[in-house]
């Protein structure tokens, strides 16, 4: 049996939203905030994004060694069904590990009432393409696949174009995240999927923290069968978006708007995303090679009030010499970014 969407999330994800990967709030004894995790997810909603990732990067995969996977996962999904949008907001769990544990966590899922899993494959780097396609089948007969092509510097691998080609043609695909920070690796998957026959079913969604703007500008156009194919990436699912969220969605809409033909300097729009890509270094810290990147999110959160703290799971995830003065400049440069007087204005009504 083949698993499917909701139709209202199925057309939102097919339209394209903002999808921010969700950091996990911590007390200073790094215990969950339950507090301030509700807060982060009643902000996302209140931004107007489309949908959270839950149990990523972001989150911090060491919450699956501490036991806060289940609670984590739960909390969101309650939160956002307590606030009864009056819109398909799309809730994706992150799920990793060899076969055996993705199923588990796939299952988790699918009891808290998650639409997708996104499905890792970092930490798999001896797994052959078969092996990579069998698990990813296993998961795919219980949850609907959020695919996700992760950049080696983080953990992933590199994964053939011959992969995402049979990857494709998974009936149980819906989306692709794409975050190889590479042109060429992010080519093989727009070309894989504009080759199969499931094209049209299947979303494309950023994961190039370096190159948001340009990937959401972007057409590819790609031969099948003699003729031409185009393909947009649509949305993004992105740790980059866990913060100035409310820009990030306006950012999109103002994108949408031109691939419409409704507005037309097109220059503005490069030049936002040399400014996004040089907000991201300061807050993902490539630098140090994305040592400080969970550490530069929490920092801006906090001193947005929604964390209280930058504390991770890993006492040695902190911010890297250097990051926090970068993250003092980009807010100097680039106060058009931020969302600071939209959380100041609501701020204390999440936290209540």
């Amino acid at each position: 049996m083949t698993v499917t969407l909701k139709p209202g999330v199925a057309q939102v994800l097919k339209e394209g939203v903002v999808i921010p990967a969700h950091p996990l709030a911590l007390t200073e004894d790094r215990r969950l905030d339950e507090r301030r995790q509700r807060a982060l997810t009643r902000y996302y909603m209140a931004a107007g994004a489309g949908g959270v990732a839950v149990g990523v990067h972001t989150t911090q995969f060491e919450i699956r060694d501490v036991g806060l996977l289940e609670p984590v996962l739960r909390l969101a999904s309650e939160t956002v069904d307590e606030a009864s949008l009056d819109r398909p907001f799309i809730k994706v769990a992150g799920i990793c590990g060899p076969t055996e544990q993705a199923v588990r966590e796939a299952e988790l899922a699918v009891s808290l009432g998650y639409d997708l899993g996104l499905l890792s494959m970092g930490g798999l780097t001896d797994w052959s393409d078969d092996e990579l396609l069998k698990r990813a089948e296993e998961v795919g007969k219980i949850i609907p696949l959020f695919g996700f092509y992760l950049q080696p510097s983080v953990g992933g691998r590199i994964i053939s174009f011959d992969f995402w080609r049979r990857f494709a043609d998974l009936p149980s695909l819906m989306a692709i995240k794409i975050a190889p920070f590479n042109r060429y690796q992010t080519l093989d998957v727009v070309r894989a999927v504009c080759l199969s026959d499931r094209c049209d079913d299947i979303a494309l969604y950023t994961g190039n923290d370096d190159n948001i703007i340009v990937d959401l500008l972007t057409t590819y156009s790609i031969v099948r069968d003699g003729q031409r194919v185009e393909k947009r990436i649509v949305g993004g699912l992105l740790g980059h978006w866990a913060v100035w969220t409310k820009k990030a969605v306006e950012q999109l809409e103002r994108i949408k708007r031109l691939s419409q033909g409704e507005i037309a300097n097109a220059a503005e729009l490069l030049t936002l995303a040399v400014e996004v890509t040089d907000a991201n270094a300061a807050f993902f810290d490539p630098a140090n090679n994305f040592a400080g990147c969970i550490a530069g999110i929490h920092e801006v959160l906090r001193r947005q009030g929604l964390l209280q703290g930058r504390w991770c799971l890993n006492p040695a995830e902190q911010l890297s010499p250097g990051q926090m003065e970068e993250i003092d400049r980009v807010y100097r440069e680039y106060p058009h970014l931020n969302d600071d007087d939209f959380v100041a204005e609501h701020l204390e009504e999440w936290l209540s």
